[in-house]
């Protein structure tokens, strides 16, 4: 589909790649931005209609579909991580938290807006997954299970939204320049600039993909785990054996 003239709507849309992803649509001739937040006061950008948007409210997601009806691009790019290894104290906690927006806040959305879309002609779901959708970074394990089951949600909905016209997008990265990546150990190579990350998942919507590789290391990543699946489970199993004690 064409990004000229389209309506979108964006979730975490008051920082990091959340407005990377406002200024790409706008960059390439959306009409109109829904920028969602759970503070819709800390968005400042004057060009965008500011919603009030917790994706882990039901009460927000319904309100939002009832308030922004000429939707054709939604994008999913909310999301929590807060780096806990499998068996770490509080990894339970930190599981539940990030599977409520990571996995269920997305869903929730797809669930609210898919009829939104249908009237609209079907347009476009982009889903903001990671590499980690793909393996197990054990520092920060919780965080990619909840990738893992967010990759499984969009490629359900995708397969039951092909009917209704509605084109369902997986984009993954590898460590983006947001204050979320900020604080990962692992994080020591250079970041993904947001704006690459935006500018390619709008250029696979119009493209018609269903997966979208943004930058450099999830070519990477792709490609080693397809290539030698067990000798990359070692290498995490490495990483783990010779952290910091």
């Amino acid at each position: 589909m064409k990004i000229q003239g389209s309506v979108a709507l964006v979730t975490g849309a008051n920082r990091g790649l959340g407005k990377a992803y406002v200024e790409a649509l706008f960059a390439a001739g959306a009409t109109k931005v829904y920028a969602g937040a759970r503070d819709p006061s800390s968005i400042t950008d004057s060009r965008v209609i500011a919603i009030k948007l917790d994706v882990t409210s039901r009460e927000d997601v319904k309100a939002a579909a009832k308030e922004c009806q000429d939707v054709d691009i939604l994008i999913n790019n909310a999301g929590a991580m807060f780096g806990s290894p499998m068996l770490a104290d509080d990894s339970e906690e930190a599981l539940r938290r990030e599977m409520e927006v990571n996995v269920f806040g997305v869903l929730s959305m797809i669930r609210s807006f898919a009829p939104v879309l249908a009237k609209n002609g079907g347009g476009a779901i982009a889903n903001m997954l990671s590499v980690v959708s793909w393996f197990t970074l054990p520092f920060n394990a919780t965080y990619c299970a909840s990738k893992h089951a967010s990759l499984a949600v969009t490629d359900g909905a995708r397969i039951q939204l092909r009917e209704q016209g509605t084109q369902v997008v997986a984009v993954y990265a590898g460590f983006i320049d947001t204050e979320m990546a900020a604080g990962l150990a692992e994080a020591n190579e250079p970041k993904t600039p947001p704006s690459q990350v935006a500018e390619r998942t709008l250029q696979g919507i119009i493209d018609g993909v269903d997966h979208v590789r943004a930058d450099d290391r999830s070519e990477e990543m792709w490609n080693s785990i397809r290539q030698d699946p067990e000798g990359f489970e070692r290498s995490m199993q490495k990483l783990w054996d010779e952290r910091p004690r």
